[in-house]
Order: structure tokens, then sequence, then C-alpha cells
């Protein structure tokens, strides 16, 4: 950062207590600048993206080989400043309250630049980080100069996939069955009759699990249960896999030559990540083993997929009123993330955005505008919605069938 640009930042507002957002929900947020004195600006401009992206590196011998991929979801720019308009038709600009363009010589001072998007509504994956791959959503802000390296700033944010109502396949009952002859040390043999309730499981809920073993070996036996994840990252042919344990939990003690029929709970962790089964590149998946602990012999097991989905955060009466429908004349108060102080230089003169009667500039399907604001003033004032994506991958059993990627050259 030069002594001339003393900082530039990107924030945005928070419009729920969980901090997170979802398909069609508007994210508002303003960019920052501080200049120490009068400065030429050739662009200034804030970006809204999603992506996901992998990358991972393996020896073999005295070579090293990196695999990685990228998958973009939406990536749209909005200029608050553009000295060059020679693309100016496929160039958006955001103006200040009174729809004039802000000047691309700022005086020195603070200086906030509002701004709103409206996440597309497509169903995307959710917010992700992994050993060796992500999916991230944020906002970015720059600044260029003529003959000066540009100054940027990211924000990310959390975002989750509209929860719909899980399907029939998801909500249908599964069932397993083992048996095992015991060899060995261990004579006799042993089954086991397994069904949950269902596939598809909310954070926080109880994951029930009923077994019927029948023991006819020659040892005591117990029942085991364990949840694990399992991700998978794909690039150029080649896919990587971790799996990692989330909770095991075991049965009481079956006898020789005797059969029970036990029931376990198991609760879904509220910290984990949603299922992750619509993204080309990695998946976040889990499972269900469910085995019998036998001394002396492998253990016969029956796993179960299991998808975790995610409830949508109720908007609260300090939070909801962030979403207000398009044209409400209703201004809430910043959350903390915004600025504290007053700043000072805001540019463009003070008003409200949104009251009955104001056109505004036209939304785009992303519902990106360029209005301007005092600090703690929200309304956007129109709303177009983006087509409808894809139906998600539906198969929870099996591994899509991998593309054929081009060889890099």
């Amino acid at each position: 950062m030069s002594n001339t640009v003393k900082n530039i930042s990107v924030t945005y507002n928070p419009i729920n207590q969980g901090n997170t957002f979802t398909s069609g929900d508007f994210i508002s947020g303003q960019v920052i600048l501080d200049v120490a004195k009068d400065t030429q600006i050739q662009s200034l401009s804030v970006k809204i993206k999603g992506k996901a992206d992998v990358c991972w590196s393996e020896r073999y011998g005295q070579t090293t080989i990196v695999y990685s991929d990228k998958e973009k979801y939406y990536s749209v720019k909005r200029f608050f400043i553009l000295e060059d308009k020679t693309h100016g038709h496929d160039r958006e600009m955001l103006n200040d309250p009174s729809g004039q363009p802000y000047s691309s010589v700022v005086a020195p001072g603070r200086h906030v630049y509002p701004f709103t998007f409206q996440l597309p509504q497509q169903h995307f994956p959710p917010t992700f980080r992994g050993s060796v791959g992500k999916i991230v959503y944020g906002l970015e802000a720059k600044l260029e100069r003529s003959m000066r390296v540009s100054s940027k700033d990211r924000a990310e944010f959390h975002y989750v996939p509209k929860d719909d109502l899980p399907g029939p396949e998801l909500m249908a009952p599964q069932y397993g069955t083992k048996d095992k002859q015991m060899k060995l040390l261990t004579s006799g043999s042993v089954s086991m009759n397994i069904n949950t309730e269902k596939m598809g499981y909310y954070l926080g809920e109880g994951l029930k699990v009923l077994a019927e073993v029948q023991n006819n070996s020659s040892r005591s036996i117990k029942p085991k249960y364990c949840l694990y994840e399992k991700h998978s990252f794909f690039a150029q042919g080649k896919r990587r896999v971790h799996t990692h344990n989330i909770l095991k939990e075991e049965g009481e003690p079956i006898e020789s030559n005797s059969k029970k029929t036990a029931t376990k709970v198991l609760l879904i962790p509220p910290s984990l990540t949603t299922s992750v089964l619509n993204c080309r590149i990695l998946k976040v998946e889990y499972r269900l083993r469910v085995y019998l602990d036998v001394p002396f012999a492998s253990d016969p097991e029956i796993k179960f997929p299991v998808v975790i989905l995610s409830p949508q955060p109720a908007k609260n009466s300090d939070f909801g009123i962030w979403n207000q429908p398009p044209g409400s004349n209703v201004y809430p108060i910043l959350p903390p993330m915004a600025p504290q102080a007053p700043p000072h230089n805001v540019v463009g003169p003070p008003g409200q955005f949104g009251p009955p009667g104001y056109p505004g500039p036209p939304l785009d399907q992303f519902g990106a505008t360029g209005f301007s604001a005092p600090p703690g003033q929200f309304g956007p004032n129109s709303h177009q919605s983006a087509p409808s994506a894809p139906p998600p991958y539906q198969d929870y059993q099996s591994y899509p069938k991998l593309p054929d990627y081009p060889k890099k050259s």
C-alpha cells in the first residue's frame, strides 16, 4: 500500500445470526477507501464470485506431478470508477445517489462506496475447506492507478444451499444383511440385520440404528458403530481420497449362542459440513459403518450412505429486516461488521435509497446496483430471478464416472 492510498477494504453486512447466505439473498456492503491526498484513480471495482478448486502433488521417483482443477460458479464485477470507457457498453457502472458517475479524482480522507448484489437462484455447493480442495464465496475490491501496483482486499462469506424438501430417496429406510462363517480360533457363525430410518439427516439430528444380531459362534461379540466422512478430490483423471472418523460407539456384548435386537441413536454433530454431491471436482460424503467385533477373526460389516442436510437459518426480528421485499421503505441499523466510526468525506450527498417513487438504477440477474446511502440504510428496489439450475447429483451410493480430462502439454 502506497503513502497516497492509506487503506482499501471491503465489508459486508450480516443478514442473520449465523452470518450465512443462501440462494437469492441480497448481500450488501461497502468498499472503503482512505487516501492521504488528491488521487487520480484509473478504476475502482467490486466483484462477487464463487468457485471451487483442488490442488495436490504426487511424487513418482524423481518426478513430482501437480494435479489441479477449478470450477467457477459465478463472477460478477461492477465499477464505481472507470477512466477507460472504450468498452463501457459491457462494463456495469455503479453511480452515486443522484445517478451521477463517481469522480475519478478522489479528495483526501475516507470514502465509502456502497453496493448490493443478489446471489443467483441456482443450487450451488456449500462453503467448504478440505486438505487439498475448497469451495469459497467472496467479495473482492480492487483499486488501479496509472503506473502503480493495484491494491486489493477480499472478504469471504459463508454460503449454504437453499434446503429444498428432501426427496423420497433420502427419506426411505435402508436395510443391510451380513452372514459370516467363523474359522481358525473362532468356530460357528454370526449374522446381522441392520436398518436405519432414512438416508438424509439434518445437523444435530439423531441417527437411529436398529441391529438384530444372531451369535452362533463360540465367543461373545459386540456390535460397534462408526460414522465417518469421506472427502474425494478429482483432477486430470486422478482422485485423492481422505477419510476421517467422526464418532464411534459400541453396544452391549452378545453372548455365544444367543440372539439380540438393539437400538442405537447416534447424534449428528452440528459442526459438520453438509454433504457436497453437486460439485464436479470434489465431494464430501458420509458413511455409517456397523460391524461386529469378533475376537480372532475379521469383523463382518455393513455400510450405509448418510446425506447431511442443513436447515436454513431463521431470520429473526433483528436481522430479517435485511431481506425485506424490493421497494420496502425500511432501513435497519448496520450490524457490527459495518464501519463503527462515521466516515468522513463520504462519497455522495446524504440521502436514502429505496423510498416510494425512487426509480433507481436497474438490477441485473444478480441484483447488482449502484445505490449509495448513509451507513445503516438499505433497500434494493427491484428483483429479477436468475435461470434455474439443473438438479443436483442424486446417486448417493456410487461415484460419478470421471470425465476424460485433457492432458496438459
